[in-house]
């Protein structure tokens, strides 16, 4: 049984079909969705339809978050998120509610969270908004969500269990020692990334787990970056 983990879809299902295509996907395969399956791209019921086809599981994003957010309290909302939630169904949202801040994958020595964790926190410990938002660290170890905050979160990473994340859209992924970065834009015309592991095989971290990875180009550019 392999195990495929992707990056932040946006609602491109197009390409979320190509990549399956791309990696052979199959029956006995295992998808593992970073979040961020909906919003800012053309087909977010059609993302979590095939994810559910499949039998995938997400972590929960921070746009899935907006939306619950917003089903729960109501008040404003983006218009991105209105189209979204205007359309989504009862298993849709069912779907968006049941998803965890973090998935872990101990037979691959792995955890999975949307954006970062804080090194030296236990992730029970750690604030929600961390997991759902965070980017970049100060050098008093303060998170934050900006690009210009510090240093990258996962340069500063390590700890044995390798941390699998998106949030943070970048040209090519972020190949540190003990994280992965899977955002490569797509929905804003980069690419869909995923890291395919064998049965049992741990991530093996800094460039060589590129060898680990298929990506497929976003047919366009969907929302502006």
């Amino acid at each position: 049984m392999r195990t495929v983990v992707v990056g932040d879809v946006h609602g491109c299902a197009g390409e979320l079909e190509t990549l399956l295509e791309s990696v052979a996907f199959a029956e006995g395969d295992r998808l593992v969705m970073v979040g961020d399956l909906v919003a800012r791209g053309p087909d977010s019921r059609g993302v979590l339809a095939l994810v559910r086809k499949v039998g995938g599981r997400s972590v929960l994003g921070n746009h899935e978050a907006k939306l619950l957010a917003w089903r729960e309290r109501g008040g404003p909302v983006r218009p991105v998120h209105a189209v979204v939630a205007e359309a989504l169904s009862d298993e849709d949202w069912a779907m968006l509610g049941a998803m965890p801040l973090w998935i872990d994958l101990p037979e691959h020595g792995a955890r999975v969270v949307h954006a970062g964790v804080l090194p030296g926190v236990p992730v029970e410990q750690t604030p929600r908004e961390a997991l759902l938002t965070m980017r970049t660290l100060d050098p008093q170890g303060r998170w934050s969500d900006s690009r210009d905050g510090g240093a990258l979160w996962g340069s500063l990473y390590r700890e044995p269990l390798h941390v699998v994340f998106g949030h943070h859209a970048r040209e090519d992924m972020q190949l540190w020692p003990f994280a992965t970065g899977l955002d490569t834009g797509c929905v804003y015309g980069g690419r869909l990334s995923a890291l395919v592991l064998g049965e049992g095989q741990p991530v093996p971290g800094g460039e060589s787990t590129r060898e680990s990875t298929v990506n497929v180009r976003a047919a366009r550019g969907y929302y502006g970056s």
